[in-house]
Formats: C-alpha cells, sequence, structure tokens
C-alpha cells in the first residue's frame, strides 16, 4: 500500500493541508529501450510553445513502450525483459518565477505514470511550492499550458523528496543507496542489475554543474561518481539521463 494526498489550500493560500489515505499498488510492465537522451528546452506556456503540447517529450515517449503481457521466451536473456523499469524525477529550482521547470517535472511524472511505472517505482523531488503559492490563480492547481485544460497537480501526486528535503545530499544518497536507517524505503531507489532507470533533472545551471534551490551546486563530477557507484553495486542494466537547464 502507499498514500495518496488530496490538496487544499489555506484561506491564505500559503500552505497545503494533506489527508492520507491507503491505496493499493498494482504490478506493472512496460519498456524501456536504451538510448541517449535528445537534448531540448522547454519553457513555461507563453514562452515556448512546446511546452504547450509537449511536443519535445516525444523523443522520450518513444524510449518508454508496454511489453508485451504474454511470458517472454525461454532463451531471453534477463537484460532483455524491461518490466523493472525506475524513475528519479528532480525539480532543483524553487519560487514562483521557476514554474515552469515545476511543470514539466509534473509532466513527465504524469507521463511514465500513464505509460506503466507505479509510484513505488517513481522518486519524485520537488520544492512543491506552486501550488498554493499567493501568486496562483489557481489555488491549488499546476499546469503546463495557458489553456488550463489538464491540472498536474492532485490527489494522485506523490512527492518523496520536498521543499528542503531536496538537496545535493539527499540527490546522490538516493542514487548511491547510503540512505540512514530511519528512510523509508517509499524514498529509497530500490533498482537492482535488471532494472532500467529514467534520470531527469531540470532547472538553472551551466556546464558541469546544476544549482539546487539557489542554495548549492551539484558538480558533474559528484554525479559522475554516484552513477560510477551505481554500476558497481550493480543497480541498473540501462540509465537515461536527460537534463534540461536554464541559464
Amino acid at each position: 500500500p502507499g498514500i495518496r494526498n488530496t490538496i487544499a489550500c489555506d484561506g491564505d493560500g500559503g500552505s497545503v493541508r494533506r489527508a492520507s489515505c491507503f491505496f493499493p499498488r498494482f504490478p506493472t510492465g512496460m519498456s524501456l529501450i536504451p538510448r541517449a537522451a535528445p537534448a531540448a528546452s522547454m519553457a513555461f506556456a507563453g514562452r515556448d510553445p512546446a511546452v504547450i503540447s509537449l511536443l519535445k517529450m516525444l523523443p522520450l515517449l518513444l524510449l518508454l513502450t508496454f511489453s508485451s503481457a504474454a511470458a517472454p521466451p525461454a532463451a531471453a536473456s534477463p537484460s532483455a525483459v524491461h518490466n523493472n523499469n525506475w524513475a528519479v524525477l528532480v525539480c532543483t529550482s524553487r519560487f514562483w518565477f521557476n514554474y515552469r521547470h515545476m511543470a514539466n517535472t509534473l509532466s513527465l511524472y504524469r507521463t511514465v505514470k500513464r505509460l506503466g511505472i507505479p509510484d513505488e517505482r517513481i522518486i519524485l523531488m520537488l520544492a512543491d511550492d506552486m501550488a498554493c503559492n499567493p501568486r496562483n490563480n489557481y489555488p491549488a492547481q499546476v499546469f503546463n499550458n495557458e489553456n488550463h485544460q489538464l491540472n498536474l497537480y492532485g490527489d494522485n501526486v506523490e512527492v518523496d523528496y520536498r521543499g528542503y528535503e531536496v538537496t545535493v545530499e539527499n540527490f546522490l544518497r538516493v542514487l548511491t543507496g547510503r540512505h540512514e536507517s530511519a528512510v523509508p524505503r517509499s524514498k529509497r531507489l530500490l533498482s537492482d542489475e535488471g532494472s532500467h532507470i529514467l534520470l531527469y533533472m531540470t532547472g538553472h545551471g551551466g556546464d558541469e554543474f546544476l544549482k539546487f534551490q539557489d542554495n548549492e551546486e551539484l558538480q558533474s563530477h559528484d554525479l559522475a561518481d554516484a552513477v560510477k557507484q551505481m554500476k558497481e553495486k550493480h543497480s541498473f542494466n540501462h540509465l537515461v539521463f536527460w537534463r534540461l537547464v536554464a541559464a
């Protein structure tokens, strides 16, 4: 079982009240074909039409397809069976003027869930400060287009690391599995040598670094070291890394 949150803003629009309930998990199977992620850039509605239609996410969608429900042939190797898929989705920015980064992350979160990756295999890291921001004219809602047709934020969103939990240290701990004993399983990447992992990061940065909430930076060599540790620990079969960065 997992936790589902219902979202509401207080009268001042400054905080979120969350009521929790339990719901069953369902097994799923899908294919994540290993391929280098394309370079892309996205901006909030009114700045880049690609976000409105999410057309620039299509290359990734081609990587995510359902696997056959039939049992694999006896001769198939474990690495050829794509039913062990994970996603680590990280929005590294905060504050209202970075609304687009949270919208991008929630758009991808919704997409991978719709294509079959369940919440227990998704690690979602957000500042989570947009839905009830005083500037938000649509309280408790987040959109990726100016038509406001699809609310990306609601009772089916499970944020694993929010607010000041979104740090370089916690991100690297998620990848390497070096957690404190008190960290629950729901906040851990419990992948193995047969897993296919999508790692998505968006925020502000530049060559060889990515800022975390205007407070600290993730350096490229730290990320490379974390991925090396993952490989040594047999934490994945294939890893797709997709980074969307604003200067």
